[in-house]
């Protein structure tokens, strides 16, 4: 947690609250027990001086909280909170002040960490922001010569901007001058660098690669590509379904139960004090108490599994999913191309083929040469001295190996250099492809995937039976014949490809109003649609955006992290349950005897200490990890 994170919970009025709780319990054991002779003889009034602070406590901090919670009641929203209102009500009505100013603390701490997770989710409009650069490189003055930095929000259409290497790129625009690549996974979900050109267009947010680059802004910041995505993330949040919580649901039966008990016990023995003993009783610590217990145990043993909970309410939304929504690209793929086939033509053999094509790209810089290493390397194949290397951003890379020029392209442009040549390859196939040429001549295609995950089939297939998934769906930007291949590898029939990050967080918001959805993505592009989803999950650690946005970061990227994310949820909301239920059913059992009239309020109260302790320790079972948490 960061300062200014702790500071924005430290201004929250829930928090102040249960400090000011805090306060007063301390300043009253400290004058009934630090100072017994004369914090015992003094009083105020009739009030002994040692419950003053309770009491000044129970007016600045509970009253608060028990307006909030009338005009709630008024409403006819009826929770576990109110129940508690009434609790701290009682407690003074009774003299209990000890134990409304607990109530007052349990409930207002309750709140305070309920409202950070929800101003914690919004912090991902702060990293969005953080990312940009706050000023552009501008060319100025009549050759154009001198470079001035100016604010963003002064950029104009049509100004020349100069991006540095590794800079993020400020604003959409067209390559003028310049060679090189640019890293646009985290906006688009392609795994690779994108050549640019002079003519090639560029996205704002895009990460320049090794060269400088001059850009034609074609749009206004305000305008830009990465700004609506901001406003989409903006939208996303503001329109985030509210689900009832755990303990909202079962206080909705509780609290009526228990306050009709009450009125019940007075009426019928017409004593006021049965109607405060069985309030006392009554008391939703079970609710108020062993439930987070049961969550912050479980986020324990998911963070001790590499899974850090942001929201903890996602453990109880995970397990009620039932449509699952994937990313493609480090989602259900490693997020890294492959060469998967050397396909020779007439007259090459295959290994000679990459043999030759390794011992140039040893030079290369480009983001397929480690997949063509690699696959020479996996094949023992001996590399040759290559001299005559050249590179040029958009031709290919050219040089000699063993006295043959060996030419690595794309098919595109073959076509632009000798049509007949490029009309005589093979039909074109789906992934990434390059084109070899030796000595003039077309010697092979290299072909290229983002590899699959190992697992990601059997995952898949058995999210139906063991999870209750109804439908599984993949979305991707990526073009349409990667993702109906990687969608046929892993088992999902239902595909869209080529998505904007507008259109993902609509798929996603239409399937969310029809069931409860989860959603699992990484990069800036899937940030809105893991807000708009009922439960967001981001792999990895590649954007702080998507870590923000999700409810839950899966640290190593794996779907068997997934998994055990599954079963802790399930495993939480069992034991809370009984935890809460169990607890429940003592107090109305309690209840029972008070309404008798076997119970007298003070004795009432510690028959519900005694229940709340075994609540608790229940609860506490969530964070003991299991023999297993994965079953595929």
């Amino acid at each position: 947690m960061t300062t200014r994170q702790i500071r924005s919970v430290f201004r929250s009025p829930e928090a102040r609250i249960a400090l000011l709780a805090l306060a007063a319990i301390a300043f009253h054991l400290l004058l009934r027990y630090a100072v017994p002779r004369w914090g015992a003889s003094a009083s105020f009034g009739r009030l002994p001086l040692f419950d003053l602070p309770l009491l000044f406590g129970l007016v600045l901090g509970g009253a608060p909280l028990v307006w909030t919670l009338l005009r709630q009641a008024l409403r006819r929203e009826f929770g576990s909170d109110l129940l508690a209102g009434i609790s701290i009500v009682t407690a003074i009505l009774l003299g209990e002040y000890l134990a409304g100013t607990l109530v007052v603390l349990m409930l207002s701490g309750g709140q305070a960490l309920e409202a950070f997770a929800v101003r914690s989710a919004s912090s991902v409009l702060e990293a969005l922001a953080r990312r940009m650069p706050a000023v552009a490189h501008r060319r100025e003055g009549r050759a154009r010569e001198e470079i001035v930095d100016a604010p963003l929000g002064e950029i104009a259409v049509g100004d020349r901007l100069v991006v540095f290497p590794h800079e993020i790129c400020p604003v959409d625009g067209e390559v003028e001058e310049g060679h090189g690549s640019m890293d646009e996974s985290y906006l688009t979900g392609e795994p690779y660098r994108i050549e640019k050109t002079p003519g090639a267009a560029v996205l704002s947010g895009a990460v320049n690669g090794d060269s400088v680059l001059v850009v034609r802004a074609i749009r206004r910041a305000v305008d830009s590509r990465y700004t609506k995505i901001m406003e989409v993330m903006r939208a996303s949040e503001q329109q985030r379904p509210r689900l009832r919580r755990l303990g909202d649901q079962l206080g909705a039966v509780y609290t009526p139960l228990a306050v009709a008990l009450a009125i019940a016990a007075w009426v019928i023995s017409g004593e006021r004090l049965r109607f405060l003993a069985v309030l006392v009783v009554a008391t939703p610590c079970p609710l108020l108490i062993a439930i987070p217990v049961a969550i912050i145990g479980s986020i324990s043993l998911a963070a001790k599994r590499g899974i850090i909970i942001k929201d903890p309410a996602v453990l109880e939304r995970i397990s009620t999913c039932r449509t699952a929504i994937f990313d493609k690209t480090g989602t259900l793929t490693y997020g890294e191309p492959q060469l998967v086939e050397v396909a020779p033509l007439s007259g090459f053999g295959a290994d000679a083929v990459l043999a030759d094509v390794a011992s140039l790209e040893r030079y290369s810089r480009h983001p397929l040469a480690g997949a063509i290493l690699d696959a020479a390397k996996a094949k023992a194949l001996a590399l040759s001295p290559a001299t005559a290397i050249g590179e040029r951003a958009g031709e290919g890379l050219v040089g000699t190996v063993g006295g043959r020029t060996i030419r690595v392209g794309s098919r595109s442009g073959l076509a632009k250099e000798d049509p007949g040549l490029a009309a005589e390859l093979p039909a074109a196939q789906g992934g990434l492809e390059c084109v070899i040429r030796s000595d003039g001549r077309p010697a092979a295609l290299l072909r290229f995937r983002d590899t699959p995950r190992l697992e990601g089939a059997t995952f898949i297939r058995h999210l139906a039976p063991q999870h209750r998934f109804d439908r599984v769906l993949l979305v991707s930007g990526d073009r349409e014949e990667e993702v109906r291949y990687l969608a046929d590898q892993v088992g999902i029939g239902e595909v869209y490809f080529s998505q904007t990050p507008e259109q993902k967080v609509e798929i996603t918001r239409v399937e969310a109003a029809r069931a409860p959805t989860l959603f699992l993505g990484d990069g800036i592009n899937d940030a809105p649609a893991l807000a708009t989803a009922t439960v967001g999950i981001a792999f990895g650690q590649n954007s702080d955006v998507t870590s923000e946005a999700a409810g839950a970061v899966i640290l190593d990227s794996s779907l068997s992290r997934v998994d055990e994310l599954l079963h802790i949820s399930r495993r939480m909301r069992s034991i809370a349950l009984l935890s809460a239920v169990g607890g429940m059913a003592l107090s109305v059992i309690g209840m029972a005897l008070a309404a008798a009239g076997w119970l007298s309020p003070v004795a009432g109260a510690i028959t519900q200490e005694a229940i709340d302790v075994a609540a608790v320790l229940q609860a506490l079972r969530a964070a003991w990890p299991p023999r297993t948490l994965t079953d595929y």
